[in-house]
């Protein structure tokens, strides 16, 4: 297992399963370039997909009010369509 961030405290931990099952954990603040493309390649070839909530731009203040109150279950997503302009690519 890899921890990639803080994940804050965590309870007691019972090795005994890490051990037997000659497993680890490992962590890092933040994931290489190419753990990163790992990770992505590996979500694609399994149909991983994130879970976000698209909000529209003029929700933006909602949102931030909302991720003070801690009441969001998913990641923000802001649609680029609702900013009324075309962005070229």
């Amino acid at each position: 297992m890899v921890l990639v961030g803080q994940v804050g405290p965590v309870p007691e931990l019972n090795t005994a399963p890490l051990v037997r099952g000659n497993r680890r954990i490992a962590g890092s603040l933040i994931g290489g370039i190419a753990e990163t493309q790992e990770m992505l390649a590996f979500c694609a070839s399994k149909d991983v997909l994130p879970e976000v909530e698209m909000i529209r731009m003029d929700e933006i203040n909602e949102a931030y009010d909302r991720m003070e109150r801690s009441d969001v279950h998913y990641r923000f997503f802001i649609d680029m369509a609702s900013l009324g302009t075309s962005v070229a690519g």
